[in-house]
């Protein structure tokens, strides 16, 4: 009902080396306990979008054969989990040492370095090919960015303090579900781009039943789903961030990124495809 289609983990010999060096790296920050505050989340932002952009190279076969297992689903998120984990753990001892101002501006930046680079290369594949395409991924990131305002907008004046608890990080968790949202229902319903996740697939599904799917398609059902879901989350994470923010910011975190990977990984591979 939830795995997506295409779902495969890479050889054993790739995938043992690979859960132990992952596994280190947690073991090491949780020896380290870095602080997690909104602008830690948002610093790996990023980091999220990063590993979209290394599936979608993936996708359009641009990586050699003998590494090529590590960027499949959900290997990738695996491999940039613990790069993204070294780096952090790499920030938090220069910020010891005095040689970094900010842990998160170095994780954050980081980040964005990696991520520019493989982007770019990602569109000048999809440009050389001639098949890229920007017009409707633009304009889902366009919707996403006003439903999200919206919804955060509405969650504001009606729990306010779930919004003032949750902060930064709670908007972004609902920015990232909306943009999952708006790009997989354009290309559902503009772009003629199947769905591998089976649940998403049905819900989809259901809204081409109702009588506006003639009107305004079958994708508006979907993002209303991930919408409504995002900001139910976040409400219910309003006293544990009160009680315990590190851990309920990490986790929030963590669900940031099961929507702004899927999402950034839609409009990338529409605009490259």
């Amino acid at each position: 009902m939830v795995v997506p289609e295409g779902f495969l983990l890479p050889p054993w010999y790739m995938l043992v080396p690979l859960v132990v060096v992952l596994a280190a790296v947690v073991a090491l920050l949780w020896a380290l306990e870095p602080p997690v505050t909104d602008e830690t989340v948002i610093s790996f932002a990023p980091w999220m979008m990063l590993g979209s952009t290394l599936h979608v190279l993936y996708k359009i076969d641009a990586f050699p054969p003998v590494v090529e297992p590590l960027f499949g689903a959900p290997t990738v998120y695996l491999t940039t989990a613990a790069v993204a984990g070294f780096v952090w753990i790499l920030g938090s001892f220069l910020y010891a040492a005095g040689l970094q101002r900010s842990i998160d501006r170095f994780v954050g930046i980081g980040g964005t370095g990696f991520f520019v680079v493989f982007a770019m290369f990602t569109l000048f594949l999809g440009w050389e090919a001639g098949t890229f395409s920007p017009f409707w991924p633009v304009i889902s990131v366009v919707i996403a960015g006003i439903v999200a305002a919206v919804a955060w907008i509405a969650l504001s004046l009606w729990f306010t303090d779930v919004a003032a608890v949750t902060g930064v990080t709670g908007a972004f968790v609902v920015f990232s579900h909306t943009l999952d949202g708006v790009s997989t229902a354009i290309g559902y319903d503009r772009l003629g781009a199947s769905e591998e996740v089976p649940l998403s697939r049905y819900i989809l599904e259901a809204g081409e039943q109702l009588p506006t799917a003639d009107l305004i398609g079958a994708g508006w059902v979907f993002v209303l789903v991930k919408v409504v879901l995002a900001l139910l989350i976040v409400s219910l994470f309003k006293e544990y961030v009160r009680e315990r923010p590190r851990q309920a910011r990490l986790i929030l975190g963590l669900v940031a990124a099961v929507g702004l990977g899927p999402g950034v990984h839609n409009v990338l591979l529409f605009v490259v495809t």
